[in-house]
């Protein structure tokens, strides 16, 4: 009996310290790789199935392979982008030409200009707008999202989908298997699909798949694009805020959009196709996307660039953007998030900016949808007050918006949020926006947000008592990992 103890023992702690040496060696960012060897080391049996659930990014690999055998696809697709390529900028060394030169040196997006953009404020307004354009689509509408729920005025897009298939035009729907899945097992999805549309769900989640993919990874972009024309971008899932989680005591979600017409949504288009084409991988299709998709219209003069993220990108390549685009700040930043739960090298750099002299200010819920999100970004919020950063905490409901301002002149708006779980786990959609008028208007929303916020005390009087502090501190050591 002692002898057979002994032996799971030793295999036990063999098995823990593999995985602790597959830690140390896929040399990620450092807390993350201390938080996964607390978690392998301390918890026998539980620490090593926990990292081999959710330790690795397997999909990420596949999704690479993936674009691998594409490349040659994509190539073709980004020639005939190179007309709308914009560099003539106004100073070669300016901030924005500087931040449109990494983001292209690191992911190979090139900023595309002739573009026209309308911000759209209110969901009411997001989804007028999206039904009006889906209503006069003449060939094709693809839409992803991560949320769909049945009810309100998501039923009033589904309807417009439904018309336009009736009418004979191309309806492609893609939404996360999770966040969706309500309205893949409803009789509105049934309807859509009778009338002729296509929809398909992202990142399933089956036992069988667990053994191969990573299940808790998310699709987590929300876009719209009519006729290749015409494309939406922002936080607004399709949902209605009267009726989402109504009761969960955090008042209604608040969004926003971005109507965009001309080149740059044929961007869009792009990363709709990859998301398309992959739980298929049909090839064959997909070797002819581009030849088939109409080239967009000049609209406008706004510079933008399409910055897509997720597992099988470097995470990394994502924060070394937005904290280039952080430090090249020189008087104003505006940042909105729901979700912040900062590593260390974006906690510094907020706090580098106020030291400066640049206002810097954070809005946030001031209730959030996750105790643990919650927990991990107290201690962070309050850091940044006793620096000088004023954390602005909404409170006319559920603040979901993410964008952020830089200078009165450069804009970064979409889906990601300023937590490891986007960064790491979502893929997400990101608009690199280079235009002072469109700047000054969200800017002006984001002031809106302010006005409905209370401003995070740094008094020290005001400070939790020590049981949540050590709580906090608790969820700290792995928020890395949230």
């Amino acid at each position: 009996m002692w002898e057979s103890a002994a032996w799971l023992l030793t295999l036990d702690w063999l098995i823990r310290l593999g995985f602790a040496v597959h830690v140390v060696m896929l040399r990620r960012p450092v807390g993350m790789s201390l938080s996964w060897l607390m978690i392998v080391l301390l918890f026998p049996i539980i620490g090593p199935l926990t990292y081999l659930l959710f330790g690795h990014n397997w999909l990420g690999i596949m999704r690479s392979r993936w674009a691998e055998q594409m490349r040659q696809h994509y190539v073709n697709w980004k020639q005939r982008q190179q007309p709308w390529v914009h560099d003539k900028w106004p100073q070669r060394l300016s901030d924005p030409a500087q931040l449109s030169r990494i983001i292209a040196a690191t992911l190979g997006e090139l900023p595309i200009g002739g573009n026209s953009l309308r911000l759209l404020d209110t969901s009411e307004a997001v989804f007028q707008a999206m039904i009006l354009d889906i209503d006069a689509a003449k060939k094709s509408c693809n839409a992803e999202f991560y949320i769909w729920e049945v009810g309100g005025l998501a039923d009033e897009f589904c309807d417009s989908l439904e018309r336009a298939a009736t009418r004979g035009i191309e309806v492609q729907i893609l939404v996360d298997a999770v966040g969706s899945r309500g309205f893949l097992k409803s009789e509105h999805c049934r309807r859509l699909r009778q009338a002729g549309v296509e929809v398909r769900a992202a990142l399933p989640v089956w036992p069988f798949r667990a053994i191969f993919y990573r299940f808790d990874l998310r699709m987590h972009r929300k876009t719209l694009i009519v006729d290749d024309q015409i494309g939406y971008v922002g936080s607004q899932n399709l949902a209605d805020p009267k009726i989402f989680r109504n009761g969960a005591g955090f008042g209604q979600w608040v969004d926003a959009m971005v109507r965009i017409t001309g080149p740059a949504v044929d961007s869009l288009s792009m990363v709709f196709f990859e998301d398309w084409h992959f739980e298929q991988t049909d090839f064959a299709v997909a070797s002819q996307w581009e030849s088939a998709r109409p080239i967009p219209e000049v609209r406008g003069d706004v510079p933008v660039q399409v910055v897509p993220s997720g597992p099988g990108m470097p995470s990394e390549s994502i924060m070394q953007i937005l904290l280039n685009a952080i430090y090249m700040a020189d008087h104003d930043l505006m940042i909105t998030t729901p979700y912040f739960v900062p590593d260390e090298s974006l906690q510094r750099a907020l706090i580098s900016a106020v030291r400066r002299g640049v206002r810097v200010t954070l809005i946030v819920p001031g209730k959030v949808d996750s105790r643990l999100v919650r927990l991990a970004s107290r201690p962070c919020l309050r850091e940044l007050a006793r620096e000088g950063v004023q954390v602005a905490e909404y409170k006319a409901g559920m603040l979901h918006t993410k964008s952020i301002t830089i200078d009165r002149d450069t804009s970064i708006f979409g889906s990601l949020n300023l937590d490891p779980r986007s960064f790491e786990l979502n893929f997400e959609l990101m608009l690199m926006i280079y235009d002072d008028t469109f700047t000054a208007q969200l800017i002006e929303l984001q002031q809106d947000y302010v006005r409905h916020s209370k401003v995070l005390s740094n008094d020290p009087a005001n400070a939790p008592h020590l049981l949540t502090r050590f709580a906090e501190n608790c969820v700290r050591l792995i928020s890395p990992l949230l």
